[in-house]
């Protein structure tokens, strides 16, 4: 017989760690705003939330790391938004968030929902922060919910 788990975003509970960058911070407290609404409406009590600001999205793997280290929180959410401009630094950044963040999530077994928005201009990342595409904010709770769910199923069997 095959086995088919599928993850559901649930609070089981889950203590939750969430790394914002503060660098376009019009962005990232409305993907903030996003994330914590939805952790609320699954479940989650705010006293088993842990935000942590952060200088910019660079910094974002190195919370999330130190997050986890604490044994406090049983899985993370990365907010950030990078928006293009003039020099290569875009490309630098975006590479070096985003490995950061896998190996974040494969070096500490815990899950990540990954919330930061790479944008070619401010209106693409005010639109995906609670604007006309949704608030990816919410979706990157729904991913740590829901892959801490998973996680939780495997466990037990």
């Amino acid at each position: 017989m095959v086995h088919v788990l599928h993850g559901a975003p649930r609070s089981l509970p889950t203590r939750v760690g969430v790394a914002v960058a503060r660098f376009n911070e019009v962005v990232t407290e409305r993907l903030l705003e996003g994330a914590l609404a939805t952790l609320r409406a699954h479940g989650v009590r705010d006293d088993d939330v842990t935000v942590v600001w952060v200088p910019g999205a660079f910094e974002l793997p190195a919370a999330c790391r130190w997050l986890a280290a604490t044994g406090k929180v049983d899985a993370l959410v990365m907010l950030g938004a990078v928006v293009r401009g003039g020099t290569d630094h875009y490309e630098y950044v975006c590479t070096g968030v985003t490995d950061g963040a896998m190996r974040v999530g494969l070096e500490t077994g815990l899950p990540l929902g990954f919330g930061v928005l790479t944008c070619a201009e401010m209106e693409q990342a005010l639109a995906r922060a609670g604007g006309d595409h949704g608030n990816k904010g919410s979706d990157a709770a729904i991913a740590a919910l829901t892959m801490a769910d998973l996680r939780a199923q495997l466990r037990a069997r």
